[in-house]
């Protein structure tokens, strides 16, 4: 599944408006989006809506598809053999388990404390 990737969408639309020599607020007349969010695209700071999105094809002239990257899988499986983790992830894995576990031993006791 494709999703709007803001990296690349901040990269283009910043690039294209210094190459064709447009300040924000010039970008902004001619789009009709407000300079501030123009400011917040190129930061990454928000994700415009699709009829902004076309304004800004129309008037920096890239294409919209572009914009839209394959979005990574993922999922547990994934999760559980860390290939998908930063370190503080796995050690939050890590901490996770060692609850779990921790749990478990604290159940398994009551259980037989409970039937003696």
């Amino acid at each position: 599944m494709k999703r709007l990737s803001t990296a690349k969408l901040a990269e283009t639309v910043k690039e294209t408006r210094e190459e064709k020599g447009l300040t924000q607020e010039e970008l902004s007349n001619l789009t009709g989006i407000n300079r501030i969010m123009i400011g917040r695209i190129e930061r990454e700071n928000f994700i415009p809506s699709i009829t902004q999105l076309e304004a800004l094809t129309n008037v920096l002239d890239f294409e919209i598809t572009d914009m839209f990257i394959e979005k990574k899988e993922t999922n547990s499986f994934i999760a559980l053999r860390s290939e998908a983790l930063s370190e503080g992830e796995k050690e939050g894995v890590d901490r996770l388990f060692e609850m779990m576990l921790t749990l478990r031993q604290q159940i398994l006791l009551r259980r037989k404390f409970e039937n003696e």
